[in-house]
């Protein structure tokens, strides 16, 4: 349903390869009288939906966004049918990557038909409504009004699909006519999980609350406490999950016998051992059929399958309890969040100690960022040096383990905000801010840089360091990284002083090959292997064209510079360069990166080192995560298949320990929203 309104928001990838888009000065412009929602987080207002109806009755919506630089102008027009339906769609205008053009109508015989940046069909009307891909989000709105009137029997979606909504807790907004009472509900049947939006006293749509909002202009400042509300009935949900999977049934000692296992300190795989795993830990490592299972445990025949620790997302913004049980369904036992909120962060350790929430462990750093319209949503904003040096002193006393510097960060404040870091015992890492290169945030005080793409921006002309807060952190790579010559003396010089200064590297390699080597042909490899097992709206949005052309470019121009970007992985390793896997993503995402590492020239037992013994040292956690050897807890991963010939088979998960518990993959993908095993 608009993709989800707040991936739609966060996340937009609808385009085209087709016409230029309808430019903005072309966009219906709304009357002074229109209703008007806006786009807001804790940084700041992002942008505008408003909505009005026609003369000739049909309803309208505009929506104007620009989220740190990415712009979004789209407007839409409904044609209401007898029934309340939309029958006619027509959506114009530009995401923050392309064209939104995007039909819908209904013929005379009862026959829709559709035309989107990714798709076309036809199918009969009947009862169903069309879901939209793309489109200013606030046009679900009619959709999920009728979810709600329909009640237990729900709604059929066209291209595909079948959501309900379940109503949730009442709570008091207080907006510019004073305080008024709307209700929670969740809507179920299009994504992973439920997913939370807000009612009137009516049971109509009222808005939508989380790191970003939609609420009616005047009422933006109960975002945070509509976050907060729905946080506690989200965990209230998994609360059950996690109690059923962390029974002590699932925490008897286990044997996996005469099995392949992966020894991470040495890089190499080890066949034919066995491994117990009691008080949840590992209790004894040794060759097939030398260890004796204690009275009562469980023994798993681990031939044709192989043992390997527990996979980390090293870039994983976590804080949404569902995401967090599918990252264990599917192998992850550990991540890194570069950039979560303080509340959430605390939360989710909180819960995770009590047994209420399933999720793997892990490290979280914190976003600062300098206040302004590009800055980050998630990011404790400032607007100076000392404000700058509060914020790294609040994330120190909230526990929590790094501080991560963003794209509009003023550079001078880089060094001392570092420093003062470094004092407190933080991690150091982060987007590199506009006007400064790699190297300078590096000799700044950076530990760690993320995202590839920053790294190619030592090679970048200066314009694009210069601005690349903004799409010219994109834009930059795919038009120069295809002519940068990975082993000038420049750019050796720059891998060996990364090298003596220990700098780690975040490549996020998933998060550009979609946007640059697609072409609207098939889902990226990244989702390909979770297609036929993921919920059909949730696979209809992995459909993108890829990042619009520009500047005469094709293309195969795009791909050759994404070729560069796999290539420049590859050179940082050579030079002795640590490499950290992660997704910026789902966390779905992570075994294709393992895959581009090994393209890159990594080996197969290198690239799987950046998931396991390689964060786990970056974290300070090597001493009980990331191997498995005698006395380290038991977050371990048993997959079917032999892992050292193909790391796809990371993906076939069929016993997930988290903490000692033996988890059936196949139940953990079921709750997970998964409906079977990836391919």
């Amino acid at each position: 349903m608009r993709r989800l309104l707040l991936a739609t928001l966060c996340a937009v990838l609808s385009v085209t390869a087709g016409a230029a888009p309808t430019p903005k000065e072309q966009l219906l412009a709304p009357p002074g009288d229109a209703r008007h929602y806006t786009i807001s987080s804790d940084a700041g207002k992002h942008g505008d939906i408003w909505s009005w109806t026609l003369p000739d009755g049909r309803v309208a919506y505009r929506m104007s966004m620009s989220m740190r630089g990415w712009v979004t102008e789209t407007d839409e027009v409904q044609t209401i049918g007898r029934d309340g339906r939309p029958v006619r769609i027509a959506i114009r205008g530009f995401t923050d990557s392309g064209d939104a053009t995007e039909d819908f109508a209904v013929d005379a015989d009862g026959t829709a038909r559709w035309k989107t940046a990714v798709d076309a069909g036809s199918a009969p009307f009947g009862t169903r409504r069309y879901n939209s891909y793309g489109g200013p989000a606030l046009a679900a709105e009619s959709d999920i009004n009728a979810m709600v009137a329909a009640g237990a029997k729900g709604v059929d979606l066209l291209p595909t699909g079948h959501a309900t909504v379940t109503k949730g807790p009442t709570a008091q907004v207080t907006g510019p006519k004073g305080a008024q009472t709307v209700r929670l509900a969740f809507i179920n049947g299009l994504g992973f999980s439920p997913w939370p939006v807000w009612l009137d006293a009516n049971d109509r749509f009222f808005g939508v609350a989380g790191i970003v909002s939609i609420l009616l202009a005047g009422f933006e400042a109960n975002g945070s406490k509509l976050k907060a509300l729905q946080d506690k009935a989200t965990a209230d949900m998994v609360r059950g999950v996690a109690t059923r999977f962390l029974s002590p049934a699932n925490r008897t000692p286990t044997l996996v016998d005469h099995v392949l296992l992966f020894d991470a300190e040495a890089g190499a795989y080890r066949p034919d051992r066995a491994v117990l795993i009691a008080d949840g830990k590992v209790a004894a490592v040794g060759a097939g059929g030398s260890i004796r299972a204690p009275r009562g445990a469980t023994v798993i025949d681990g031939r044709g399958k192989t043992l390997t620790p527990g996979l980390w997302d090293s870039h994983q913004h976590v804080g949404d309890d569902w995401n967090l049980l599918q990252n264990v369904a599917t192998g992850i036992t550990n991540y890194r969040s570069p950039g979560s909120m303080i509340e959430d962060a605390t939360s989710i350790y909180r819960r995770r100690a009590a047994g209420q929430l399933l999720a793997p462990d892990g490290k979280v750093s914190v976003i600062i960022d300098r206040k302004g319209p590009a800055s980050a949503q998630i990011a404790l904003t400032v607007t100076s040096l000392d404000e700058t040096l509060a914020a790294v002193r609040r994330i120190k006393e909230a526990g929590l383990w790094g501080v991560k510097f963003y794209g509009t960060m003023e550079p001078r404040w880089i060094a001392p905000a570092a420093a003062e870091a470094h004092r407190l015992g933080l991690h150091v890492h982060g987007h590199v801010p506009q006007g400064m290169r790699p190297l300078d945030a590096v000799r700044a005080g950076y530990d760690e840089v993320t995202h590839i793409n920053f790294i190619m921006m030592q090679a970048m002309p200066q314009e694009v360091v210069d601005k690349s807060n903004t799409a010219a952190r994109l834009e930059g790579p795919a038009k120069y990284g295809k002519d940068v010559d990975l082993r000038s003396p420049a750019m050796t010089a720059f891998y060996g002083e990364l090298a003596k200064r220990g700098t780690i590297i975040d490549p996020t390699l998933t998060v550009w090959e979609p946007l640059m080597t697609s072409d609207g042909s098939a889902i990226s490899p990244e989702y390909a292997p979770f297609e036929t097992i993921s919920p059909p709206a949730v696979v209809r949005g992995w459909k993108i064209s890829g990042y619009p052309l520009f500047d005469g470019l094709t293309r195969d121009d795009f791909r050759q510079s994404f070729a560069k970007m796999v290539g420049l992985v590859g050179e940082l390793h050579r030079a002795g360069v640590r490499i950290v896997a992660g997704t910026d993503g789902y966390g779905l995402e992570l075994v294709r990166e393992l895959e581009l590492y090994q393209q890159a020239g990594l080996s197969n037992a290198e690239a799987l080192q950046t998931a396991t013994i390689v964060p786990a040292r970056m974290t300070g956690m090597a001493d009980r995560t990331g191997t498995i050897a005698a006395g380290k807890t038991a977050d371990i991963i048993l997959v079917d298949g032999d892992v050292s010939r193909d790391l796809g088979n990371l993906r076939h998960v069929r016993t997930v320990f988290l903490d000692g518990y033996r988890l059936d993959g196949d139940a953990l993908r079921r709750a997970s929203g998964l409906s079977g095993m990836p391919r």
